[in-house]
């Protein structure tokens, strides 16, 4: 006998994945992951028991529930799964997943349309982060507004068009690591390695690509290929971690390790990003937050890399394997600040898509007692 769970399976920004309302799910933890890795199929390369698309952009899974937080109208758990283990991780943020946590909650009847566009106060409890989320929701033939999916907005990483979905973060510093500039210093040498080590909603420890001996314009396929280079970037990592006051990280998803060179498509500048051990296609949202918002810093490792238009508030495009992604990013003098900066502003434009409703099965072997 299988257990039925409703869930709404949706794409958000270049992930996807089961979203589930927090009440619907176990409320002990190891029996929620258990649902959850039974849900994905985890752990199996394929994933072929479950709904997981055998890749970690497609093993990620969305918990939501209304807000009790004053101010807030919604909180949203993010679990990132892997293919081939038996982990349920909930310390990072993800977002490509936010990017459809106010869908969902308009779908399930979390929340109520405004108008035409619709905002709500999101809170994201992996790292404490609210973000403003702002989603099209136009009125139908019958009198009813609905939350609208097409429209004209590209992303790279994702087909076609969809609505705009605007996320603007409000206070991204030291999402995990404890503070935007987690060591006090805006560059560091280490390992040998100069870095600059940032949290501007996702652990980032970003380098010149130059400096491990590549040009960091190598094809993905290239880099996951590259035994000596991964052995190296990890060494670096585990020792970044400690300088970051996130202790032993060997076994975490974290901090992520960018490689940077010039651009060479008109952007700021072209990035490999490794999660934390295989390089991806693309790069994640807070990872290009993070990435953009050491760019504008002076004195990053990104100083005579980065091409930055002047002015308070820059548009910032991170070049990756398969695109670019722009970020919004606005700076001001702060002398308490490492490197005399503040950010004041981080926004970006994200889609989604809600692609499948209906429920989530679980097998009765999931709940009996573990031994």
């Amino acid at each position: 006998m299988q257990t039925p769970i409703p869930c709404l399976f949706m794409r958000g920004g270049t992930s996807k994945g089961p979203f589930f309302l927090e009440t619907d799910l176990p409320t002990d933890l190891p029996t929620r992951d258990r649902v959850l890795l039974s849900v994905m199929g985890s752990p199996d390369k394929r994933q072929i028991d479950g709904l997981g698309g055998a890749h970690p952009l497609t093993s990620k899974v969305g918990i939501v529930r209304a807000s009790t937080t004053p101010g807030v109208d919604l909180d949203f758990l993010f679990a990132q799964l892997q293919p081939d283990k038996d982990t349920v991780d909930t310390t990072p943020n993800c977002g490509n997943m936010l990017a459809a946590v106010v869908p969902f909650a308009l779908e399930r009847g979390l929340v109520q349309t405004q108008g035409d566009s619709s905002t709500f106060r999101v809170l994201t409890l992996n790292t404490d982060m609210q973000c403003d989320i702002t989603v099209q929701t136009p009125q139908g033939p019958n009198g009813q507004r609905y939350v609208e999916y097409a429209g004209n907005a590209r992303i790279d990483g994702a087909p076609g068009s969809s609505a705009p979905i605007t996320i603007n973060f409000l206070d991204t510093a030291g999402s995990v690591a404890p503070g935007l500039l987690p060591t006090g210093r805006v560059l560091d040498v280490i390992d040998g390695v100069a870095v600059t080590c940032i949290d501007n909603g996702m652990p980032l420890v970003i380098f010149k690509a130059a400096d491990v001996g590549r040009t960091g314009y190598e094809s993905v396929a290239e880099l996951n290929a590259d035994t000596e280079l991964k052995a190296r970037i990890e060494r670096l990592r585990i020792a970044a971690g400690h300088a970051m006051g996130l202790g032993d990280v060997t076994p975490k998803n974290y901090p992520k390790m960018t490689l940077i060179a010039p651009p060479r498509d008109g952007g700021a500048l072209s990035t490999r990003s490794f999660i934390p051990h295989v390089c991806h296609d693309a790069i994640g949202v807070l990872a290009a937050v993070t990435v953009g918002t050491a760019c504008v810093l002076q004195g990053s490792v990104c100083d005579g890399v980065a091409v930055v238009p002047d002015g308070a508030s820059k548009k910032v495009s991170v070049e990756h394997p398969t695109g670019e992604f722009s970020v919004e990013l606005a700076t001001e003098p702060a002398a308490d600040a490492p490197g005399g900066q503040a950010v004041t502003k981080a926004a970006l434009l994200r889609t989604a898509r809600l692609l499948m409703r209906g429920e989530a099965m679980v097998p009765a072997a999931v709940w009996a007692p573990q031994r």
